[in-house]
């Protein structure tokens, strides 16, 4: 039985659309820190289990952590995916799950690893902005890249506008990348990943569009 769990801390915009997916899966579980969290709902109202580990009741991060991973290993899943999850993880929890650890983040990395990262794009005048999967390891938002989508920055972008665009792709790569682990198309092998039979386009992204 093929079991994906998808980490969650609010809405779940990006759980939503891997729920929506038909991924090849057998099973997917939610966890959430947050037992608040409006992700939480929208799963339970697709039929899908969820489960909630408070960190809020928890000491540390080490505690909390080693009750997450506790939960996790329950559903002994192939992949763990996270989809808005603000928590920072300890290596220890990252080593657990190296390579079954997955991130979806709004910039293109290693580019505005962090929060923020519309604002801080626009701030420093880039043509190009958009999204990365990446594998999870100690390093914040430094792990092997898996798949990423770029949009060009527009005249008349805000935060809100770009984010929306942006959070667009994220619905696209984020199931495909999962897709790919879960086939075994994804090969890591040190900080590179490769995808076996991935379908490569062809294509640059002017930014501004170059003229004839």
């Amino acid at each position: 039985m093929k079991t994906l769990v998808i980490l969650i801390s609010g809405r779940g915009s990006n759980m939503q659309a891997l729920l929506e997916a038909q991924l090849p899966v057998d099973r997917i579980v939610v966890v959430s820190n947050n037992p608040d969290a409006e992700g939480l709902k929208t799963a339970a109202a697709l039929g899908i289990q969820t489960a909630t580990i408070d960190h809020r009741v928890f000491s540390n991060r080490e505690a909390f952590d080693a009750a997450l991973a506790e939960e996790i290993d329950h559903y002994q899943p192939e992949l763990i995916a996270l989809a808005g999850f603000m928590r920072i993880l300890t290596r220890d929890f990252v080593l657990r799950y190296q390579g079954r650890l997955m991130n979806i983040h709004p910039s293109l990395l290693p580019a505005f690893p962090g929060l923020h990262t519309h604002q801080r794009a626009l701030q420093e005048g880039v043509k190009i902005h958009g999204c990365t999967v990446h594998f999870v390891t100690s390093a914040l938002d430094h792990g092997p890249i898996v798949i990423q989508a770029a949009i060009p920055i527009l005249a008349n972008d805000t935060c809100q506008t770009l984010a929306k665009r942006v959070l667009q792709q994220e619905h696209r790569i984020y199931s495909q990348a999962v897709c790919w682990f879960m086939h075994g198309r994804i090969r890591l092998c040190g900080n590179t990943v490769t995808v076996s039979e991935a379908s490569i386009h062809d294509f640059v992204i002017f930014s501004p569009g170059l003229q004839e």
